[in-house]
């Protein structure tokens, strides 16, 4: 009778646990972070190793700007689950939102931790495109005095090019950009743009006409070109 009263209740506490998984991640669906984080820490209560609780948790933090949070969550997925790709990405980007937020000084003591768990991810998945978007931008705005290179930048580029085209033109369009060459960067975007037609193609076409070439005939054109080709 024991053993039974016991089974019930262990099973009770793991039913209460799903509950509050289930329902937490509804509210972070739903885009209600708060009530959606007070739910998985109580998961974590139940639970100290259950992962995709521990994940959200450090993607409500990102949402809130709280990177020193983020920072604290993400590692224990690492450790919990040292091979999962993913994991060493969102530690990087959440260095690299402290990097960014913190000053030259913080930023000096976090880059070449960022840089690490961005390479690692790529290590882990040599189809991650993210990870090297996240290094061509570590190469773009890094002083060459702490590894800034445009080589280096477009060597992330060129794998892009053979793993997703169109984010390969994006991002050479990007680097050109970054290095004042509009002309260049706008026939990369127009590949991109042929490629895929997306939302994101004709964004960077728009904002390099608006803001750096100053053609609003052309930005126009661009808009319209999007409309119709999206028209219901």
């Amino acid at each position: 009778m024991k053993y039974i009263v016991f089974f019930l209740f262990f099973f009770s506490l793991v039913t209460f646990s799903q509950t509050n998984f289930e329902k937490a991640e509804n509210l972070y669906d739903q885009g209600k972070y708060t009530l959606a984080k007070s739910l998985f820490e109580n998961v974590l209560k139940e639970n100290p190793n259950q992962l995709k609780a521990i994940e959200y948790l450090g993607d409500i933090s990102i949402h809130f700007n709280e990177w020193d949070t983020a920072i604290g969550y993400y590692p224990k997925l690492k450790k919990l689950k040292p091979k999962e790709a993913n994991y060493y990405y969102k530690y990087g980007g959440a260095l690299g939102l402290k990097s960014k937020d913190g000053g030259k000084w913080v930023a000096i003591r976090l880059i070449g931790e960022m840089k690490d768990s961005f390479e690692k991810t790529i290590a882990l998945n040599p189809n991650h495109i993210d990870a090297r978007w996240a290094l061509i931008e570590y190469y773009l705005q890094v002083p060459a005095l702490f590894g800034g290179s445009e080589k280096n930048a477009q060597q992330y580029a060129d794998e892009l090019i053979k793993l997703s085209p169109v984010d390969g033109y994006l991002s050479k369009g990007r680097i050109d950009e970054y290095f004042e060459r509009d002309k260049s960067a706008e026939l990369h975007y127009i590949k991109a743009v042929e490629l895929c037609g997306s939302k994101n193609t004709y964004g960077r076409m728009l904002a390099l006409y608006k803001v750096k070439l100053h053609k609003s005939d052309k930005a126009i054109k661009i808009i319209e070109k999007y409309q119709e080709k999206n028209k219901s």
